[in-house]
């Protein structure tokens, strides 16, 4: 095994959470910052709540907002074409495959 290639491990290394608890663990880094812990998290508290630390809920939204109103401007369009369509006249083959 080579010599000074390993990682220092801390036997006490203290974890804080968000919303201030503390508990103690081993680890490489003596100090870890979690956004939730099990005092916190909503599976073990029955609570229901969005924990959204990157702004990942808003961008979701916001793209969904986004879809919607794309779509509320594409579907005149496509009844437009369905409506060329079906006055456009047909070819020979159309025609036959009918039958």
């Amino acid at each position: 095994m080579k010599a000074n290639i390993h990682l220092e491990f801390y036997e006490v290394a203290i974890v804080t959470c968000a919303c201030g608890y503390t508990f103690t663990t081993g680890s490489t880094k003596k100090n870890i910052t979690v956004e939730v812990c099990y005092k916190c998290h909503p599976f073990y508290t029955g609570e229901q709540k969005f924990i959204d630390t990157k702004g990942q809920i808003n961008a979701f939204l916001r793209k969904q907002k986004l879809a919607q109103e794309y779509h509320k401007k594409v579907k005149p369009k496509t009844k437009e074409k369905k409506e060329k369509e079906e006055r456009r006249t047909k070819s020979l083959s159309e025609l036959l495959s009918e039958i």
